[in-house]
């Protein structure tokens, strides 16, 4: 099968790319102000879009902010519009300990949402290289302190697998073994799989029907969770 040159990529998915660079940069930056509780001006932004791309800074940040909403529930909102400086907002309800100049808490329902997102594209089971393979796309590897979360192996652990929002298990009948992840008994009983479907549909600016298999199942999903909560609420008869 002939493959293409990338020499031969149209100027169009060149300027997509370097734009996407360059949101991740920006998404980068901000998650350290976060850290550090500290504000960022428009001017620290442009600076990231440096001259060439000054008049696509709105798509940049645009993309920045999609990937900061999905991936660690924060949403950027303009705090002075004096000096146009703006700080993140942890749009999940965690607590951030902290005043100006201290470091917050990670917010961690982000990465969550997106681990079930996984599991759930790979058939409601992802392999453990599976799930490492996504987390390294985040910048997120084994070993290696994270700015928001830490080290990513002991997230893992013990931020959802010990307190049942992961289930991680052998593979069935593995020689050697092999692991994988499912959804927990607390990611079931928290969230649904179409809300997890309209965090994906958002990360790929489509909508959740755009995945006709996936979206069947979490019509499903709904019905079936609705039929468990009717009889607990259904009036008792006299």
């Amino acid at each position: 099968m002939a493959h293409s040159d990338p020499c031969l990529a149209s100027p169009r998915k060149v300027i997509r790319d370097r734009l996407t660079s360059k949101a991740i940069t920006l998404a980068q930056l901000l998650l350290e102000k976060y850290k550090m509780n500290e504000r960022i001006t428009w001017a620290q932004m442009v600076k990231v879009a440096k001259k060439k791309d000054k008049k696509k800074l709105p798509e940049i940040l645009r993309r920045a902010c999609v990937r900061l909403e999905v991936v660690y529930g924060l949403e950027l909102k303009e705090v002075d519009s004096s000096n146009r400086s703006y700080a993140l907002i942890n749009m999940l309800g965690l607590p951030s300990e902290g005043s100006q100049g201290t470091e917050r808490s990670e917010p961690k329902t982000g990465l969550l949402m997106n681990i079930l997102g996984v599991i759930f594209v790979k058939g409601n089971r992802a392999t453990e290289e599976e799930i490492w393979e996504f987390l390294n796309v985040l910048g997120l590897y084994a070993g290696r302190k994270h700015i928001l979360f830490g080290e990513p192996k002991k997230t893992l652990t013990e931020d959802f697998v010990q307190p049942n929002y992961l289930e991680y298990r052998q593979v069935p009948g593995s020689d050697p073994p092999r692991y994988e992840f499912l959804w927990g008994p607390r990611a079931h009983a928290e969230t649904t799989k179409m809300k997890v479907l309209e965090m994906i549909a958002k990360i790929k600016d489509t909508v959740p029907s755009a995945f006709p298999s996936l979206y069947e199942e979490a019509l499903r999903d709904e019905k079936e969770k609705a039929g468990l909560r009717a009889p607990a609420s259904a009036p008792s008869k006299a």
